[in-house]
């Protein structure tokens, strides 16, 4: 019987055939027809190993290619070379699978190589264990137990394979590649207020952080410091913790929750390559200790700093900061101390300044700094431009960015505002046609004209309004926009006019751009400018032709592509505000009355935004019995979830 058993095999357990796999599978694979996969971007939820190369498909969306059928998974350089063998569509738990389901392949977790608190960084994932590739390519005749036969079936692209659970998030946030915008790097020790062990690690700097890896060449590393949540760098003031017998430090990193005393006095003057590549001496430690302060302030000029205090100069004279909010002058305090300010993250730039992302250092609250170099202003300016931006002092508007504070030294003003989400323009540009539907238009528009009444009853005139200074809080579709850049902004009466030039002259009205006197109707022209631009994608005028002219020719100004999808209510706005007699312009309040604008879904849209963020600042509560009946005649849906009660601060600000 043993005989037997051994010549005539059951079914689950046959022998494999010379060829690897039965006569009759072989017939059946050569005559089968040769489907190609119909591949397509895919973006993956979850951890996702390239069926065909087996190596991790990378990045955060659209991370590589998926076939519409059979659900295979690979890289989009591997796409080319997956044999065409589509299986169709798969069968998941009896049933097709639904399109959007990801069939994911496993990423089988060695134990030997997981991180001591049971994380495994991606980047080891990215070469699959022998186990694995023996897997992926094994044929269902060599498995001659139960057990295989489960793994086979685990891995069979017909059925779902999803990833075991694993502290992936964990595991990246213990592995780091280098940086591109390396500041320094070397050996250093340190030990901390917690811990008077001291330790020796690979120190990187960048420009945002300060990273303290386990080796030189490898991704992971033992701690890492954002430069914002350094509050200080000092020189040595406490030696109590040193361990005895042990050296003293060179100097203290002082966060919120601890302080890290850095390097190691060994005694030696001399500069000692063999030490210094252990990350001892008071000379490498002072090489760290400078590259960090200059990292902590890395927009202000160190020579001049240290010029200024080696000439004996009050710390007053050289940073000096202005509270914006309660108009209080808070002297010796420096800018570096309470924000940090990121010099590769330029969020824009203009004609006296550039803005840097920043953040403050004790909350982590993200700001954006505009630094305004002062030696491009003649001297009489300064004190102009200071006032001008304490200007803002009394802007407290929920359309209006707000402006934190402000810092001066001697060669800069550091202008703190709230940081937000783009701008206009960019939303424009980003646009499928290159410009926004009229219902979107209509409800930034009125945002901007709300926003402006409130500058306009303070006697405020931007004077520099443009897509680009129109800031958005959020990337929904529909957001809350805020004006911003207040540079060019002039304190004019309601008969008063100006004629210093301001401005951008694309956006500018002809009474700046010949010099004559202006007032604060220059802003409404700049608004006929923007839903121009906003509506068609195009500016209105070229700067060959006179403006009066241009203005004059329909065909010119308007044609039909696109202005034939566009409302003649759209356009009549658009005339109104683009009158070259400043006396014709629209006022804010003719044109929140105009037509256009007075639109029962731009109402149900601002209510509705209103009603998130929690404050009625743009609709007025006059509005609802006639917005209620309009929709009772026309037999329209009346939201009645909407909050109803004004901001009690806006009531107050606004006219």
């Amino acid at each position: 019987s043993s005989l037997f058993q051994r010549c005539c095999p059951e079914p689950s357990k046959r022998i494999p055939s010379w060829s690897g796999r039965p006569i009759w599978m072989e017939k059946m694979v050569l005559c089968r027809v040769k489907v190609p996969h119909t591949f397509a971007v895919h973006s993956y939820t979850r951890p996702t190993i390239c069926q065909y190369c087996k190596r991790l498909l990378k990045g955060l969306f659209r991370q590589g290619m998926q076939c519409k059928d059979c659900r295979f998974n690979c890289h989009k350089r591997c796409a080319s070379k997956v044999p065409r063998d589509c299986l169709g569509e798969v069968i998941f738990n009896g049933e097709p699978a639904s399109p959007g389901q990801d069939l994911d392949m496993p990423m089988e977790v060695d134990s030997s190589e997981m991180n001591s608190d049971g994380s495994r960084s991606l980047d080891d994932a990215e070469e699959p264990s022998p186990p694995e590739d023996k897997i992926f390519f094994m044929d269902p005749s060599d498995l001659d137990t139960d057990k295989d036969e489960e793994a086979v079936k685990t891995i069979s692209p017909s059925t779902s394979s999803n990833i075991p659970l694993m502290r992936v998030v964990q595991s990246i946030k213990h592995t780091k590649r280098k940086s591109s915008t390396m500041v320094k790097e070397g050996w250093m020790v340190h030990y901390t207020s917690r811990d008077n062990l001291r330790k020796r690690h690979y120190w990187r700097l960048d420009s945002k952080c300060l990273t303290l890896f386990q080796n030189e060449s490898g991704t992971k590393y033992y701690k890492e410091i954002p430069l914002s949540e350094i509050l200080q760098v000092t020189q040595p003031r406490d030696f109590s913790n040193v361990m005895q017998g042990s050296n003293p430090y060179c100097f203290e990193i002082i966060t919120d929750t601890m302080v890290y005393f850095v390097g190691e006095n060994n005694g030696t003057s001399h500069h000692s390559p063999v030490l210094a590549a252990t990350g001892v001496g008071l000379d490498v430690a002072q090489g760290w200790e400078k590259a960090i302060r200059q990292a902590l302030m890395p927009v202000t000029p160190q020579a001049s700093v240290c010029t200024a205090a080696g000439q004996g100069k009050d710390h007053k004279e050289l940073s000096l900061s202005i509270s914006v909010s309660n108009c209080q002058v808070q002297e010796n305090v420096d800018i570096s101390s309470v924000y940090q300010i990121f010099a590769d993250e330029v969020l824009g730039s203009g004609q006296f300044g550039i803005v840097y992302g920043g953040k403050h250092r004790k909350t982590g609250r993200d700001v954006a700094i505009k630094v305004i170099d002062k030696m491009r202003f003649p001297t009489k300016q300064e004190s102009q431009l200071r006032n001008e931006v304490a200007i803002l002092q009394n802007l407290h508007h929920p359309g209006i960015v707000n402006l934190e504070c402000m810092f001066e030294t001697p060669e800069r003003v550091f202008v703190v505002m709230e940081k937000l989400h783009g701008d206009m323009l960019e939303m424009i540009l980003s646009s499928e046609k290159s410009r926004l539907p009229e219902r979107i238009t209509k409800f930034m528009v009125t945002q901007i004209l709300v926003a402006l009444r409130n500058l306009h009853f303070k006697n405020i005139v931007h004077c520099d309004l443009k897509p680009e200074n129109v800031l958005l809080a959020s990337a929904e579709p529909f957001p809350q926009v805020k004006l911003c850049d207040f540079g060019f902004a002039r304190i004019i009466g309601e008969k008063s006019f100006r004629r210093s030039v301001v401005g951008t002259p694309a956006y500018l009205a002809p009474e700046v751009l010949r010099s004559k006197g202006y007032n604060r109707s220059l802003d409404m022209w700049s608004v006929g400018v923007i839903v121009y631009v906003s509506l068609s994608g195009t500016f209105p005028f070229n700067e060959d032709e006179d403006i009066n002219d241009q203005i004059q020719n329909a065909a010119f100004m308007y044609p039909p592509n696109p202005w034939k999808e566009i409302s003649s209510e759209a356009i009549d706005l658009i005339n109104n505000l683009l009158q070259v007699k400043m006396r014709k312009r629209f006022s804010v309040d003719k044109s929140l009355s105009h037509p256009w604008l007075q639109d029962y879904q731009t109402w149900l849209d601002l209510r509705e935004f209103e009603t998130r963020i929690g404050e009625r600042y743009i609709t007025h509560e006059s509005d609802d019995a006639r917005w209620k009946e309009h929709a009772y005649e026309h037999n329209l849906e009346y939201p009645q979830h909407f909050i109803m009660a004004p901001n009690p601060d806006d009531m107050e600000e606004d006219p």
